[in-house]
């Protein structure tokens, strides 16, 4: 009789272990997914007016240079302008001022530390905040498709209100704080149509 007992309870000990391993090995396999959250302003502006935008520091200071050394001109709507050192300048009488490039700027190399950013199986090559997109063997500085997403700022960016939201502006593309896998992007969230 002991025996008999010994036989069920082993047996049933080795089949209880025999399932629990077969159930640890059919476990489903978990994917992560990228989600990006952000705070839902009242409307997202897409294309602003120039008048609607509030800057924060209403007066910038602007600061000109004499010369541009090792400066590339770049002709734009018949107009010449300049670059060098990953900058934009006007010449403004006799001197140079540093602009926000305008779109459709073309340089035929990107400067050392760009960056690539993929959005919507677009490329876009990021420096400083301009985004250039590659047009044959030179780098065309286009606007992003609202929703791309950046991870840093470039330093001269400003704050900016509109219809009371606060944003990010640098080279008229206007950003929103979001965070992406826990951690601080900026989403591409407009464009100031100068007026």
């Amino acid at each position: 009789m002991k025996t008999k007992i010994k036989t069920y309870v082993v047996t049933s000990l080795f089949l209880v272990a025999f399932t629990y391993s077969g159930m640890a090995q059919t476990r489903k396999r978990t994917t992560t997914k990228t989600v990006t959250t952000r705070t839902i302003s009242k409307r997202t502006p897409n294309r602003v007016s120039s008048t609607k935008v509030v800057y924060k520091t209403p007066k910038k200071k602007v600061v000109s240079v004499r010369t541009v050394p090792n400066r590339t001109i770049i002709k734009h709507k018949g107009r010449n302008y300049y670059y060098a050192n990953n900058k934009f300048y006007t010449a403004s009488r006799g001197r140079y001022i540093v602009i926000a490039p305008k779109i459709g700027f073309r340089i035929k190399t990107l400067p050392p530390n760009f960056r690539r950013v993929h959005y919507n199986n677009h490329i876009y090559f990021s420096v400083g905040g301009t985004f250039y997109s590659q047009v044959g063997s030179d780098y065309e500085v286009v606007e992003p498709e609202i929703g791309t997403i950046v991870y840093e700022l470039p330093d001269n960016y400003e704050k900016v209100i509109i219809d009371g939201q606060t944003y990010y502006e640098y080279a008229n593309i206007l950003y929103e704080k979001v965070q992406v896998d826990g951690t601080r992007a900026y989403e591409v969230v407009g464009i100031i149509d100068m007026e």
